[in-house]
């Protein structure tokens, strides 16, 4: 495997993150196109892992930059995992947070183990209205 490139992006192809979460079973609307679209146009921070141009992990995130950051998606394809991508993807975002952004998420069943692994704390004190489609 050569050395992954990590970088913001700001335009990315939604057929390229659906297949990315595909083989990352990441629960998402993967098949609805125009939906997944939205879901990229309105997100204000992206990362992405990349294999020789080829997208192997994505974090998608919405932030005002300068207090709390909830981020919506960690996909990292099921050939890459556990080679610290995710973690990675969320250090790239962090370090161009700061360490004054709150940055919180809400975790699938099966993955949370990880996400204490990686540094975050279990919240406690959450609140949220789940959607209805």
């Amino acid at each position: 495997m050569n050395e992954l490139s990590y970088q913001f992006e700001t335009n990315v192809d939604p057929h390229e993150v659906a297949d990315l979460y595909r083989q990352s079973g990441i629960s998402r609307p993967i098949d609805d196109l125009p939906r997944l679209t939205q879901m990229l146009q309105h997100a204000n921070l992206m990362v992405s892992a990349r294999d020789n141009g080829q997208l192997v992990g994505f974090a998608r995130a919405l932030t005002d930059l300068s207090y709390c950051c909830y981020v919506s998606d960690l996909a990292v394809a099921r050939d890459y995992q556990r080679r610290g991508i995710g973690k990675e993807l969320l250090r790239t975002m962090q370090n161009k947070l700061g360490k004054e952004v709150m940055i919180c998420l809400l975790s699938a069943p099966e993955a949370m183990p990880y996400y204490p692994k990686v540094g975050f704390q279990k919240a406690e004190q959450a609140w949220w209205i789940p959607r209805k489609h």
